[in-house]
């Protein structure tokens, strides 16, 4: 064999560990990609499933809550009522309007029944409820009130304290960890929505 030979052996050996490195490599990062984005998705059931039972507990209590037996004993104990409003409106003598809204309670639903009748939320267990999916670290649970304009109002936030999206990690990430709600924002939007 001639050195031509043998340095076209060589260099197409080095040609095909480089191809199959690179090809490796693409679809090792496409997989892991893939699974943070199934992940999250689970994360952001949860994070829904969160919200409206917060949601039902202000219905219920009048405020949020921060505390995660309170919000697992209403979801498992709690009911919610059913109310019917109705408004009525007068003519006045000179010209004006009168309205008068009459709220009725017309029965209750245990919150178990209300919160789990989507069958996404079907899944999820109560004792669970407080553990981020996979890395089983516990959500970060806020309620408060907030001043604005002279009223104080109810806000609450759940957020992922430990973010399996390294793109959702640090201070200084551009996305933030997944949440729900704000600790200085009148919301309950999450902000993956």
């Amino acid at each position: 064999m001639n050195l031509t030979k043998v340095l076209t052996f060589v260099f197409l050996l080095v040609a095909v560990g480089i191809g199959y490195y690179l090809v490796n490599g693409i679809i090792s990062s496409v997989e892991e990609e893939e699974r943070i984005a199934t992940i999250e998705r689970r994360v952001i059931e949860k994070l829904q499933f969160i919200r409206d039972a917060e949601v039902a507990y202000r219905d219920a209590h009048g405020q949020y809550t921060s505390d995660w037996d309170k919000l697992i004993n209403f979801i498992d104990t709690g009911t919610i009522f059913i109310t019917q409003r109705t408004e009525e409106t007068t003519l006045l003598e000179y010209g004006a309007e009168e309205t008068t809204i009459t709220i009725d309670t017309v029965g209750k639903i245990s919150v178990r029944d209300s919160i789990y009748n989507n069958p996404t939320y079907q899944k999820f267990s109560l004792e669970e409820l407080m553990f981020v999916p996979v890395t089983r670290a516990k959500f970060e649970l806020f309620a408060d009130k907030i001043d604005r304009s002279g009223v104080d109002v109810d806000v609450f936030e759940v957020k992922d304290s430990s973010p399996i999206n390294p793109a959702r990690r640090g201070e200084n990430s551009i996305k933030g960890p997944l949440r729900v709600g704000s600790r200085t924002e009148v919301t309950t939007a999450g902000n993956w929505e």
